[in-house]
């Protein structure tokens, strides 16, 4: 398994919520004896402290017995469901929804809200919302007695606990949509490094493989060379001719070898280091293409379009063929790609005549993990990863990336566009 995989059960960081815990356990030590010790007021001072005393010995247990840098999501749970009970104990004491720190029952929930599952946050949101109600009946008087006052307006009152659950489900639903979209967009990210990766080590497997039957023809032929005087001088002794022939079928089975692995080094050397231009990169890439695929590759250039050469990047053939491939696993018979170039802009157009982008997402394009409403072929629906990949190396690249359905082809349409300037400085 994966890490970015593995990450998914395990996003609570342990040390953040420690440090927040204590944050929050000596500002209620400072309020109780504050209120206690100087201004002199009168409320159960034993068992506020009890209470703030459990929550100690929770963040040192948490410290020095559990020793995992991460808390699962149910370790993460009963820690938080800990100091909601805590907290709520606290405020029951000292005039529950009338006191101005009630606001701090909402930040266990939304604290958790953007690292947890949907499960133990609707858990969290439930019990903080049944103890505010709690706390709306039940209570003792505060230390200053404002509870009259309160009670003189009933809607006043009765609106503290309203708006408190109204700003933990609202806290609580945006927290939870942001993270969830944190999360996807940094797992795309991850499988998008990953390619990238797999991608540098197949381009230097190549490259050494290249060097090496390079390096090693010299050696090869002279052991060649050596072997067939060898055979000249033991002509007659049967057990050293034995040996000499199978000394050359291994020197030609290493050469047989290596022209396997460097699959015509030349030509693949050559792409990989030398600077082309933005015609030839296309191409190359719709030359890999049309070896796999039935389907027609039509390629439009202005003659007279920029020849000047740019640096060889991964990323830019990287981002490039995910388009194209895209296109070409949705056109029905016609993928198009159409190069424009002078002296300020270069742009490609890349269409195909398939059934073009789902109206649903077509907004969202660029995104990953997008699921349309509307698609018909789940066989060739996708998660929206291959565009993703191409837009943020190509975007990385300087490029600015578009996408619309084609009024002309009828399909999905992606337009790529750079700057002169920024391309051939890459």
């Amino acid at each position: 398994m994966k890490f970015f995989e593995t990450s998914k059960y395990h996003s609570f960081k342990k040390s953040t919520y420690i440090t927040l815990r204590w944050i929050g356990i000596i500002g209620q030590l400072i309020a109780v004896n504050f209120v206690y010790l100087f201004l002199n007021s009168s409320f159960d001072f034993v068992t506020s402290n009890i209470i703030i005393f459990f929550g100690v010995i929770s963040n040192l247990y948490l410290i020095f017995i559990h020793k995992k840098t991460q808390l699962s999501d149910r370790s993460a749970f009963l820690f938080l469901l800990i100091d909601i009970l805590q907290l709520g104990f606290l405020l029951y004491l000292s005039g529950g929804i009338t006191n101005p720190f009630v606001i701090f029952i909402l930040i266990p929930s939304v604290f958790s809200s953007s690292n947890l599952s949907f499960k133990t946050n609707t858990l969290l949101v439930i019990l903080t919302v049944v103890i505010i109600i709690f706390l709306t009946f039940n209570y003792e008087d505060l230390p200053i007695n404002l509870n009259i006052d309160f009670h003189n307006n009933h809607y006043f009152y009765y609106s503290i606990p309203t708006s408190l659950i109204i700003a933990l489900v609202f806290l609580n639903y945006f927290a939870m949509t942001f993270g969830t979209q944190s999360r996807l967009r940094k797992e795309a990210l991850a499988k998008m490094e990953e390619a990238m990766a797999k991608e540098h080590e197949l381009l230097s497997l190549g490259g050494q493989a290249a060097a090496a039957a390079h390096s090693l023809g010299t050696p090869l032929s002279t052991i060649t060379i050596i072997a067939h005087d060898l055979m000249k001088q033991f002509k007659g002794q049967k057990e050293l001719k034995k040996d000499i022939e199978l000394l050359n079928s291994q020197v030609d089975r290493c050469n047989k070898i290596l022209k396997r692995l460097t699959l015509n080094p030349v030509e693949e050397d050559e792409f990989i280091d030398k600077d082309i231009s933005i015609r030839s990169y296309l191409n190359e890439i719709i030359s890999s293409f049309k070896e796999i695929s039935k389907k027609n590759f039509i390629f439009n250039f202005d003659q007279d379009s920029n020849p000047k050469k740019i640096t060889k990047s991964i990323e830019i053939v990287y981002g490039l063929r995910n388009f194209i491939g895209n296109a070409n696993k949705f056109a029905k018979n016609n993928i198009f790609i159409n190069l424009k170039s002078d002296s300020e802009m270069t742009e490609i157009n890349v269409e195909d005549d398939g059934n073009g982008y789902p109206r649903d997402i077509l907004s969202k394009i660029g995104e990953p993990y997008l699921k349309s409403n509307y698609s018909k072929d789940t066989s060739k629906e996708g998660l929206g990863l291959g565009l993703f990949i191409g837009k943020t190396l190509l975007e990385k690249n300087f490029a600015a990336v578009n996408f619309r359905n084609s009024k002309t082809r009828g399909g999905a349409e992606v337009n790529i566009r750079w700057k002169n300037k920024e391309l051939f400085n890459i």
